[in-house]
Formats: structure tokens, C-alpha cells, sequence
């Protein structure tokens, strides 16, 4: 849908144009993870491992907003390309760590180039003093959320 063909009562309600951006920045960044082999996931996890360090899957799934079936799943991936490792927890038996691998930082700063790049393509309008603008608007309006 072309921006003039919409409504203009619905041009006006911020959340119809952040909802319109957020579907295309998600198409981009699918096609863009397709092409690498890869999912979104994969990179919010391998983010995390590398700022947190080794964690549970559930904590993991948490800071991500990552469904635990899904993270069961991209945890799968992550382990079979040998970006992750599992291993018994040392204080609880009963579950494992989740460890960033060398292969696994690789991988990230692979993504990572790939994913600014869609950022550049989403946010082309916009200057870096804009987009910072935008970032720090966002995570306000994130942060007073009750949700």
C-alpha cells in the first residue's frame, strides 16, 4: 500500500505508521537472515550471549522476547552449526548453559554488518541525528509501557 492511498485520519495515528515500518524493517530483515542462512533469532540470541555471557535458555528466551518453543528451536540451530555450545549448569544439574562459541562471534559480527545494513535501508529518510532521535523516543515509549 502506497502512503497517498491510505486514509489520512490513518496516516495520522502513530501506531498504523510504526506498525507499517516495523512490517517492512521485518520483511527486509527475514529476506536478509534467508540470504545468510539464518533467522532474526539467530541474532538476538548470539547478541546476548556475547553481552551476558553463558545462560539458561529461559533467561536466554527472556531477555530476547523469544517464545520458548521458538528458542528451543533456534537453539537447535545455533548448537548444529557449532554457534553455541550446551553444557550441564555447574549449580542446577537439571539444566544447561548456553556458551557463545568463537564460531558463534563470528557468526554475530557477521549479522551484525548484515542487520545495519538493513537499519541504513529502513531509516534512509532520516539523518543519524533523526535516527538517534527515533532510538531514544522508541525506548521511552517501551519503557513507560506497562506491558
Amino acid at each position: 500500500m502506497e502512503m497517498d492511498e491510505a486514509p489520512t485520519r490513518l496516516r495520522g495515528k502513530p501506531s498504523w505508521l510504526i506498525g507499517r515500518v516495523s512490517a517492512r524493517a521485518h520483511r527486509l530483515i527475514g529476506e536478509t537472515m534467508a540470504a545468510a542462512g539464518g533467522h532474526a533469532y539467530h541474532f538476538a540470541i548470539l547478541a546476548a550471549l556475547d553481552e551476558f555471557g553463558p545462560d539458561s535458555q529461559v533467561r536466554i528466551g527472556r531477555r530476547c522476547g523469544i517464545d520458548q518453543s521458538d528458542m528451543h528451536a533456534m537453539l537447535n540451530e545455533l548448537t548444529e552449526q557449532r554457534h553455541v555450545a550446551r553444557t550441564p549448569d555447574p549449580g542446577d544439574r537439571r539444566r544447561n548453559l548456553i556458551t557463545l562459541t568463537d564460531a558463534g562471534r563470528r557468526r554475530l559480527e557477521e549479522l551484525d554488518t548484515r542487520l545495519t545494513r538493513v537499519q541504513h535501508d529502513v531509516l534512509n529518510a532520516l539523518s543519524a541525528t533523526e535516527r538517534d532521535t527515533l532510538i531514544a523516543l522508541l525506548t521511552r515509549i517501551l519503557d513507560s509501557s506497562p506491558c
